[in-house]
């Protein structure tokens, strides 16, 4: 009964959201709750009508005033229609973000609302041949879009000053055309120097979302599995192995010799100790896990990447930032530096570690390097992350903690006296190894 009554909310969504892209209304869902509220039924109505699904556990830590208002701040487009076009060596396979697709024409895409920050991904395969021709033209990319905007005319520092005179505005009908055109090579290793990471992970967190709509475990294994056939073609590549070397040790899951590809496994990593790939756990709520599939198919590139594995800078002072660490894992309680800004996108986080000199200010002062850069991290970012200060001396560290990803298992759980990330590639090579490169 309890599925009937799943199927029913959904459908009743689907019927609503398509009822809303036709009137050409754009629906952004806000709810406050720790209850469970079904979102995998609502989120149907605010993701096909170009919309947004917000989710705040309680009012007290809630940031939503925050979202709102730079909601209503940012300029938007409207009535937005999508198109994109390619050369005939190449064709869309898949489309992805917060659209609804013409019932008529292919690869068109229509959006009731968007701004800056809107995101959609595309994943292109060969139409015919497994390679370009030496004597074709370059591949071409045409993206069409179609909008319209309130533009404001005047100068606002006059309205400012006029405050009793009415501002002008009008309703423009624009059209945006691009022509991209690629260069082709016949050598792998060039398109290796050229492969950005944060794209190769978008398009892999939108292919795994939608296969975890039917079974999360499989979508779980198809993203090892993938890595570890890349893995296998890289060191085919690179002849890292030979055919008849069965030492499992010689095979490069660090990409060393790419750096351009190295960010890539823990990258994967990351995603698959991610909430949102948790399976059948307890302390994660149905809701939160909607949410984040929301969030993460409607981020760029950059800020997914960001959500999904955080950014660990060390300050040596409150005005002096040391480094950037690449890892994520207790060795930061190790660290010379007594300060550490942590930034998951949702969620920034300042920690001082317990032996932290006393005459360093806690929480730090408005004035300081530290201090501006997390308040420029909130001004630049689509939604408020929540700001936390953490003293390891007297602070429960458990929020701290829970993003030092690589000392986790696969099924997201804390390890003692292992390196999750180290074991996890470690297995990742015993599977390249199966497939007997």
């Amino acid at each position: 009964m309890h599925s009937e009554n799943i199927l029913g909310g959904i459908l009743i969504a689907i019927s609503q959201a398509a009822s809303a892209v036709q009137a050409g209304a754009c629906v952004d869902l806000f709810a406050i709750t720790n209850e469970y509220t079904d979102l995998t039924s609502l989120k149907v109505l605010s993701v096909e009508s170009g919309g947004s699904l917000f989710l705040y556990s309680n009012t007290d830590e809630s940031t939503l005033p925050q979202d709102i208002y730079k909601m209503l701040k940012r300029p938007y487009a409207f009535g937005c229609v999508l198109r994109l076009r390619t050369s005939p060596e190449i064709k869309i396979a898949d489309s992805y973000g917060h659209f609804f697709p013409d019932p008529q024409y292919m690869h068109v895409q229509h959006i009731n609302c968007c701004d800056l920050f809107a995101s959609y991904t595309y994943d292109f395969e060969f139409e015919k041949d497994s390679q370009f021709s030496r004597k074709s033209r370059p591949p071409i990319l045409q993206i069409a879009f179609k909008y319209t905007m309130i533009v404001h005319h005047g100068d606002a520092s006059d309205d400012a000053s006029n405050s009793g005179s009415r501002s002008k505005f009008s309703v423009q009908r624009r059209l945006r055309v691009r022509t991209i055109q690629y260069n082709t090579t016949a050598n792998i290793w060039d398109l290796y120097d050229f492969v950005d990471p944060d794209v190769v992970l978008t398009i892999l967190v939108h292919q795994v979302i939608l296969a975890s709509l039917s079974d999360v475990v499989e979508a779980r294994l198809w993203l090892h599995d993938w890595l570890a056939i890349f893995i296998a073609q890289y060191n085919k590549a690179y002849k890292n192995v030979r055919p008849a070397d069965s030492v499992v040790s010689h095979i490069d899951v660090d990409f060393s010799n790419c750096s351009q590809l190295q960010p890539l496994a823990r990258l994967v990593f990351a995603f698959l100790v991610s909430p949102l790939l948790q399976v059948q756990d307890e302390h994660i709520h149905p809701d939160y896990q909607t949410y984040l599939q929301c969030l993460f198919s409607a981020l760029e590139p950059a800020s997914l990447r960001q959500a999904i594995c955080p950014t660990l800078s060390s300050y040596s002072s409150l005005d002096t930032e040391a480094e950037v660490h690449q890892s994520l894992s207790r060795s930061v309680f190790t660290s010379e530096r007594p300060i550490f800004l942590l930034d998951a996108y949702t969620d920034l986080l300042v920690y001082y570690l317990p032996t932290a000199s006393p005459s360093i200010p806690f929480p730090p002062p408005r004035d300081c390097l530290l201090r501006s850069t997390v308040d420029r991290l909130k001004q630049e970012r689509a939604l408020t992350p929540r700001l936390a200060f953490i003293h390891g001396a007297r602070d429960d560290t458990t929020t701290f903690e829970k993003y030092l990803i690589e000392d986790r298992g696969l099924d997201g759980t804390q390890l003692d006296g292992s390196t999750g990330f180290r074991s996890f590639l470690e297995e990742v090579r015993s599977r390249v190894a199966e497939f007997g490169i």
